[in-house]
């Protein structure tokens, strides 16, 4: 399977027929409807597209939309029964910005409801499959992303993180995912869930493939792969885990890195307030109006939400400011290591959400609270406070 950089530099150099890349990539789409990943095919306006011609730095690459993300003309539904039957009128800028760049939509993948979940398991849609793991979640809530780039249904993905939508589904199915920092990427059309913590970011097969879609989101040139002269610190435990829990290992390619135990400063008070209020505000017209159109696994969710005081919103604001602040000095390391999933290994498709979800994102909400940059690499996690230097160590460390 093609990356998204080959296939650009194979099309652009006229070696390669971008209608035959977006074939293949439907082909694999209709292979996999066992897997749940898809939720709406847009092969007639791909292929349209790929046969007029595409050019730029991701021509004729095909990519995954998320149904959290707006794509013009397509029923987007965020996961919902709320809006099952929603066409979306503008395309988000996120897309807009890739397809400028020759990028060419073949489906929206599915995701859990609202974006709100961390196994890829929504009551109304059915469970996304993982292909890599059968038996077991994908992780969420980027899950059809994740499992889609596993077996080859696109090349690139565009996902949401506000707690490791996309760095849990790439650990669960083997790929990468980028959780950008908080504001570097427009989340206009895209539902927000916690818009203090919500980040678009890219998935793709590689470092090298999240990269190239970073600087076409940004506008921010690639970075060149670095490891030498970075302070590498290694969070081996994180509170957040819960007693008695145990984390899941590091990979051996991670655990070889020479670095030193870190630990991350802790906040001075509860911030999850900040995710809660802001949850319970993107719901406040449908929730509890429309209480019997949400699922079984998110009203729990959006009761606890709507409890949510100002006064505790107020804050939970204060601590997480900070905390940033805290961080912003230590650890006094370049580069934080740390796995993705908080449990050493991932449930089985059918175990409640309730059962796993706080100890299994741990390690990854962590860095939403902070505000930082963070990639997984597969099962690995690497963190910084900067993109340019997270994407230096990542490039270097998975080239």
């Amino acid at each position: 399977m093609r990356g998204a950089a080959e296939i650009a530099q194979l099309v652009g150099r006229g070696e390669l027929d971008p209608v035959a890349v977006v074939a293949e990539a439907l082909e694999r789409i209709a292979g996999g409807a066992d897997l749940n990943a898809i939720m709406v095919t847009d092969g007639e306006r791909a292929l349209g597209r790929a046969r007029a011609g595409v050019s730029g730095r991701l021509a004729g690459v095909p990519l995954l939309v998320k149904d959290l993300i707006d794509v013009a003309g397509l029923r987007t539904t965020f996961g919902s029964k709320l809006y099952a039957h929603r066409i979306a009128e503008a395309t988000a800028p996120c897309v807009l910005a890739l397809e400028a760049e020759g990028a060419i939509v073949v489906a929206t993948t599915t995701c859990d409801e609202f974006a709100w979940g961390v196994g890829g398991q929504n009551p109304h849609l059915g469970n996304t499959r993982n292909p890599r793991r059968p038996g077991r979640i994908t992780g969420g809530s980027s899950s059809g992303n994740a499992a889609a780039l596993a077996v080859g249904m696109g090349a690139l993905a565009v996902g949401t993180d506000t707690g490791g939508s996309v760095r849990l589904p790439a650990a669960g199915c083997g790929v990468v995912g980028f959780k950008t920092p908080h504001g570097a990427i427009s989340t206009a059309g895209v539902f927000p869930l916690a818009p203090s913590l919500d980040t678009v970011g890219p998935m793709a097969r590689s470092v090298e493939d999240c990269a190239l879609a970073w600087s076409v989101l940004t506008g921010e040139p690639v970075p060149e792969p670095r490891l030498e002269g970075k302070r590498i610190g290694k969070l081996v435990r994180h509170p957040g885990l819960g007693e008695g829990s145990e984390q899941a290992a590091f990979d051996p390619r991670a655990d070889a890195l020479p670095g030193e135990p870190v630990e991350l400063p802790e906040p001075s008070g509860d911030v999850w307030p900040v995710f809660y209020g802001e949850a319970a505000e993107s719901h406040r017209a449908t929730y509890p109006a429309r209480a019997e159109d949400y699922g079984s696994i998110i009203r729990p969710k959006l009761e606890q939400a709507m409890a949510t005081t100002p006064a505790a919103l107020a804050a939970a604001r204060a601590a997480m400011e900070g905390w940033r602040a805290a961080a912003r000095e230590a650890p006094a390391v370049d580069v934080i290591v740390s796995p993705v999933l908080g449990l050493p290994d991932l449930p089985g498709i059918d175990t409640p959400e309730h059962e796993f979800r706080i100890p299994f994102s741990a390690y990854a909400r962590v860095y939403n609270f902070l505000g930082w940059p963070a990639i997984a690499i597969g099962e690995t996690q690497l963190a910084a406070r900067d993109p340019r230097t997270l994407l230096e160590a990542a490039l270097a460390w998975d080239p």
